[in-house]
């Protein structure tokens, strides 16, 4: 399960760009909390606590207990903006978690043991179509990754989202139209050919030589 992280954060007053604007130079950056049943709620946030978050890494499927007027509200960042020229933030919007909930994310891949996989081994090339997989997961149990262990995957093996042990109350979600899709595979090593040109076109010069 991911790790849960605390926010400090204000309530934020007024409204529009020109109220935006005025936060930032405060240096602090506008959010909203939304969803949960309840009406939206405008808070500030620490610009250098949030742009080290964010260029963390992770920072959409990280969970948050943002604490505002000594009430804490756990939520999960769902978008952010970035300038466009400084790419330094600009806004987050933030999803409230209740209990029982389950959110549509991206889970990364890992992939464990290459050293050990006998294809590797062999030259193989790890292949990996999905970096990624989508999937519906429990909102109080987001996981950080999916590990899939190569240690005994061949040459030509293929990994398929039926092959892996997915943590408790997570679902993928269909990549297209198929549902066993493909995650990685193990390609043999290329093989090199000599052009077959090459031995008379090195012949050429000898045979003129021998004429003279």
């Amino acid at each position: 399960m991911a790790e849960i992280k605390t926010l400090a954060a204000t309530v934020r007053s007024g409204s529009g760009k020109g109220a935006a604007r005025s936060i930032r130079r405060e240096g602090r950056i506008p959010a909203v909390i939304y969803g949960g049943g309840e009406a939206p709620a405008g808070i500030t946030l620490d610009y250098r606590e949030l742009n080290k978050l964010i260029y963390a890494g992770h920072f959409l499927t990280t969970i948050f207990d943002i604490e505002v007027n000594g009430r804490k509200e756990r939520v999960i960042p769902r978008d952010y903006q970035l300038d466009v020229v400084k790419d330094t933030p600009m806004h987050v919007d933030f999803l409230r978690l209740k209990a029982g909930a389950t959110l549509r994310i991206e889970v990364p891949v890992h992939f464990l043991n290459t050293e050990t996989s006998p294809g590797i081994k062999k030259a193989g090339t790890l292949n990996v179509v999905l970096h990624k997989i989508a999937m519906r997961v429990p909102a109080d149990a987001i996981p950080e990754a999916i590990n899939i262990d190569l240690g005994k995957a061949d040459i030509n093996a293929s990994i398929h989202i039926d092959d892996v042990v997915l943590p408790e109350g997570c679902k993928p979600l269909p990549h297209g139209r198929d549902r066993n899709f493909t995650i990685a595979t193990i390609v043999p090593p290329k093989v090199s050919e000599e052009p077959a040109a090459a031995a008379p076109a090195a012949a050429a010069p000898a045979a003129a030589a021998a004429k003279k």
